[in-house]
């Protein structure tokens, strides 16, 4: 399991965002953020927006903090970035 998590450095709607990303499946994905509690609404094509207060809850349910650049990479690589 590969979730991973760039910093709440992201603006909208007053708030800072990350991007909660899976590089192995989509699956994995919604499941994990379905523990979080992140509603399936915050998901966009490859990325659920998630705000900043669910930046520390991530880390501790078992997301890989890392950047923004990295997150884009490790999708490309597995064929999961979507445009």
């Amino acid at each position: 399991m590969t979730v991973l998590i760039d910093p709440p450095r992201w603006p909208g709607h007053g708030r800072l965002w990350s991007h909660l990303v899976s590089d192995l499946s989509y699956e994995e994905l919604h499941a994990f953020a379905n523990r979080l509690g992140i509603p399936e609404r915050a998901f966009h094509r490859d990325h659920y927006d998630v705000p900043a207060r669910f930046y520390d809850q991530a880390i501790a349910a078992g997301a890989e903090p890392t950047t923004s650049r990295d997150i884009v990479a490790r999708l490309t690589t597995a064929g999961l970035r979507r445009r």
